[in-house]
């Protein structure tokens, strides 16, 4: 009898044993750390759950103190109560207001164009798709960045404001939290791997429940960016580049970790600037400017000029250049929509494959003979 208590004691022991180490699993596994669903981007991290994910907004704008994080659920999901601190959004999103011209062609790029309901200052958008949705009365214009109609945003209600900050104090952003709208705080504007700008995709393929279309998207972009690099592979780096055009008495130079000075070394080119340290602009005195590329063989302008002759009139000195004497000077800003707005503001950031194609087919133009140029174009 005891022999029979005993194994019948030694019995329950073990399989409620087996049961908490099967609990003990299960609880584990659904806080498991995911793997972050971002390869290429610094500022992005996404963590996909089962009915949900974790958005992770890095390095928002300069020297920013906080980062933000943001719970997307779907419905009759259950999110751990250790993320109740953090914003959530139903998803997938019906309606969306977005505040940069960068995030058009994503929505586009997603056919999710028509949930798109507000946009300040409509007249930068320059796609067609989206005109027509403007013209239509469907998008709505809803002021600019710095000052935006409350009221309108309001009324319109979308689920989900996505804009930016410049820097620390961002009193636009707290007003409209304020109003109890739902804001995502986007940062693809410090992004400087090219690749890494064009990931931001998968954040609004996150946003509408397109996951799968977003990596597809994003996946056909990498492989057509490795196949340019590929092009070139072989090539030297001997044609000489001067960048940027005098702006208030000041010529800004990308400095040599940028998104542009990667295009440019990336497509096999002496960009004269790419030992400067650092992301963004530097600017410098004509005299300098002119010291250093007076010879250079290519020049990359900056401005919306149509020809030599407008670039030319714009400032009598830029005649000094070899690259001007020989019309050997390109723009990547000529290009405007039916409204003003720049083409290659808005979509090369999405398409960085298609610049960096521009950008072999002037440095190495046998390699792409039958190429026409997206963005770039030649100053006649």
């Amino acid at each position: 009898m005891n022999s029979f208590c005993n194994k019948t004691l030694f019995l329950f022991l073990l399989l409620s044993f087996a049961a908490c180490k099967k609990n003990e699993k299960s609880s584990t596994s659904s806080t498991t750390i995911q793997k972050n669903e971002i390869e290429y981007s610094t500022n992005l991290a996404i963590y996909k759950y089962e009915g949900y994910s974790i958005v992770k907004v890095l390095n928002p704008w300069p020297d920013a103190n906080k980062d933000f994080t943001y719970i997307l659920k779907e419905k009759n999901a259950t999110v751990p109560d250790s993320l109740q601190k953090y914003p959530q959004l139903s998803v997938p999103l019906q309606s969306i207001v977005v505040t940069s011209t960068t995030n058009i062609p994503f929505l586009e790029m997603l056919e999710v164009e028509k949930k798109l309901v507000g946009f300040p200052h409509t007249d930068y958008v320059s796609s067609e798709k989206t005109r027509k949705l403007i013209d239509a009365g469907i998008v709505k214009n809803v002021g600019q960045n710095e000052r935006l109609n409350m009221e309108k945003l309001i009324d319109l209600a979308p689920e989900a404001i996505v804009t930016f900050g410049i820097d620390n104090n961002n009193p636009m952003i707290a007003n409209l939290e304020k109003s109890g709208l739902n804001v995502i705080i986007q940062a693809d504007w410090m992004e400087q791997s090219p690749l890494g700008k064009a990931e931001w995709i998968k954040l609004y393929a996150a946003l509408f429940g397109k996951e799968k279309e977003g990596k597809i998207l994003f996946d056909n972009i990498v492989k057509n960016y490795h196949d340019a690099l590929q092009l070139v592979a072989n090539q030297k780096a001997e044609q000489t580049v001067l960048y940027g055009s005098m702006y208030q008495n000041q010529w800004y130079v990308a400095k040599g970790n940028s998104w542009v000075a990667q295009f440019m070394k990336d497509a096999k080119s002496n960009y004269l600037w790419a030992d400067v340290e650092g992301s963004g602009s530097l600017g410098l005195s004509f005299e300098k400017i002119l010291e250093k590329a007076k010879n250079a063989k290519v020049w990359i302008a900056t401005g919306s000029f149509k020809n030599a002759k407008e670039l030319g009139n714009s400032n009598p000195h830029y005649e000094q250049f070899d690259a001007f004497k020989t019309k050997n000077v390109y723009t990547f800003e000529s290009k405007l929509g039916t409204t003003g707005g720049t083409i290659y503001y808005e979509l090369a950031p999405s398409r960085p494959d298609l610049v960096l194609k521009d950008y072999i087919k002037i440095f190495h133009p046998e390699l792409l003979a039958d190429y026409n140029f997206t963005f770039a174009q030649k100053l006649n």
